[in-house]
């Protein structure tokens, strides 16, 4: 039974459960076995979620579940959050976006957005008619932010903004962009200089540039942006100008647990279909799972797969009551993602040739997997985080 609850655990209660999260859950599922898996395959062909499955979503009241009442959300709580990610990710890494726009994007707003921000902006969040990213990451600065070059200089009652992103997830659909850009590229140190500004798709100026062309993560959809002498209205900047890097900062913690539990789901994923495929698939007259060998190597992943899910729910826990969650989040992102990548060569290796098949989940886990250690803060700067905090 205990290796059952192992295995299932994305079903089952936990401790910042109730109720109404499993209710939530059991909705979300059945909308997704309807809308999403039956289109998916065909979804990372084309490498793009449709518009109008985000509309469905939206219909459904499943984006941004935590938005106000006021602004057309259900004012729910992290555990709902914690589901719509859970469910996405059981069925393919290329859903990503989705959570990225309801609980890493949006939540910026929220926050830091004036009122009149958030009642513009906020209901099309909610209904699927605007899709957010973020801009961060550029050709030069990654996990460095401090050191962007994109530039946002004040002009009347506009900014005029220089410069690129790429890497960008939702690059070609989203219709609102959180930019971070120097408003005072001068500024010393050079984080001091950030600030964020929300960008609407028809900006003059603004355009995109290649659809990038993942190895995984297909129907996830990313992208460059450009910015030639955009012009973006001064009552488009989010919170106070100069203080952008702490905002993102603030909210690093948040993105960097819905990056890791994204893994460990995957992680899940890749166990239970692995354990389905070796229970099957006979060698030399006997089911492979009779072999000591791979009762080895599944007892192993086993193992990890439910130490990830112990530290990723502790995490979880100790953010949701308001703790300082730091060190732990960093310990989560780097283990959990890096386990999960491990094991992926391990289970296509006990599908045999099958696993490297496209029409074998596997296959596409496999591929998917490789960029969570880079995601939210590579796994070298968790590290670097975690010997900080102990003084070295």
């Amino acid at each position: 039974m205990a290796g059952v609850a192992i295995l299932e655990a994305h079903k089952t209660r936990r401790e910042y459960f109730t109720d109404e999260h499993l209710m939530f859950r059991e909705s979300l599922r059945k909308f997704l076995e309807k809308e999403a898996i039956p289109f998916f395959d065909q979804w990372e062909e084309d490498r793009i979620i449709p518009r109008s499955f985000w509309k469905k979503l939206g219909d459904n009241q499943f984006l941004c579940p935590w938005v106000d009442e006021k602004y057309g959300g259900l004012g729910l709580d992290l555990g709902f959050s914690i589901v719509l990610v859970e469910e996405l990710s059981r069925i393919g890494a290329g859903l990503s976006g989705i959570g990225l726009h309801s609980e890493i994007v949006v939540p910026y707003i929220d926050e830091y957005g004036t009122e009149e921000q958030k009642t513009k902006y906020l209901p099309g969040c909610l209904s699927g008619d605007l899709i957010t990213a973020v801009g961060m990451t550029e050709p030069g600065a990654g996990s460095d932010l401090a050191s962007i070059k994109t530039t946002a200089i004040k002009d009347g009652d506009h900014y005029i903004v220089n410069g690129q992103k790429t890497f960008i997830s939702n690059g070609i659909l989203s219709d609102l962009i959180i930019l971070a850009c120097k408003t005072d590229p001068k500024a010393t140190p050079g984080h001091k200089g950030i600030s964020l500004l929300l960008v609407d798709r028809d900006t003059p100026g603004f355009s995109r540039g290649r659809k990038l062309n993942k190895i995984g993560m297909n129907s996830q959809d990313t992208a460059e942006l450009i910015f030639e002498d955009a012009r973006v209205p001064v009552g488009n900047l989010l919170g106070e100008e100069g203080n952008g890097f702490y905002y993102l900062m603030n909210k690093l913690q948040r993105e960097r647990i819905i990056s890791t539990l994204r893994a460990q789901v995957m992680a899940e994923e890749m166990l239970s279909t692995t354990l389905a495929y070796v229970k099957e698939r006979h060698v030399f007259g006997k089911p492979l799972s009779k072999f000591q060998n791979t009762q080895f190597v599944m007892a192993e992943l086993a193992t990890q797969v439910h130490l990830g899910r112990v530290l990723m729910d502790d995490t979880i826990v100790k953010f949701a009551k308001g703790q300082d969650v730091t060190s732990e989040v960093s310990m989560a992102k780097w283990w959990i993602t890096d386990m999960a990548r491990k094991m992926a060569p391990e289970c296509m290796q006990l599908h045999g040739g099958y696993g490297y098949m496209e029409e074998y989940k596997i296959a596409r886990m496999y591929r998917d997997i490789a960029a969570n250690p880079i995601f939210a803060g590579t796994n070298e700067i968790m590290k670097v985080i975690l010997a900080k905090n102990m003084g070295m």
